[in-house]
């Protein structure tokens, strides 16, 4: 199944890695070497997140995160 939650790529100094993580599941994140890496691991992170909210008849969250997103204008 697919999900359409948004995932916060970003570096970490402090672990030395990429982090993925899914602000509208709550804990739900992972790591990888690359940004590639991280989405593909979060990914399989969502699938079992909601797959452990089913079996213990917990609610699934409907995607609802949207960032902030800011353009600079250039003047003409």
């Amino acid at each position: 199944m697919t999900h359409h939650y948004h995932i916060n790529l970003f570096w970490s100094s402090e672990d030395g890695c990429w982090i993925a993580d899914v602000p509208d599941l709550m804990g739900c994140s992972a790591h990888g070497e690359s940004p590639a890496e991280a989405v593909d691991e979060v990914a399989i992170a969502i699938e079992l997140w909601v797959e452990s909210a089913r079996a213990h008849g917990d609610p699934i969250p409907e995607p609802r995160y949207s960032p902030a997103i800011y353009a600079i204008r250039r003047a003409a």
